[in-house]
């Protein structure tokens, strides 16, 4: 994993730790983006995006070329602007 940035988190619980604003992994089956802010409030880019798949924060991509490069460089700016503002 390639991780940029950086945050700390704390959970209710207790738990706490430090992990990466955004970043990627290139995986056998798919090329993995972080998107630490979830996909909430941002449809609009995702349904520009292309053939992609989710998980909570993780987008999947199988080839670049599947998606519009301009709308991942959005989501991943806006992500990251997101983390940065909510975590101080």
């Amino acid at each position: 994993i390639v991780g940029f940035g950086r945050y700390h988190y704390k959970y209710a619980s207790g738990r706490e730790g430090d992990w990466f604003v955004t970043g990627f992994s290139p995986r056998k089956q798919a090329l993995t983006l972080y998107i630490m802010a979830g996909f909430d409030g941002y449809a609009d880019l995702m349904a520009r995006l292309g053939k992609h798949t989710t998980g909570k924060s993780c987008l999947y991509i199988k080839r670049l070329a599947d998606v519009d490069m301009a709308v991942l460089r959005e989501l991943v700016e806006r992500s990251a602007a997101h983390m940065v503002a909510a975590n101080p």
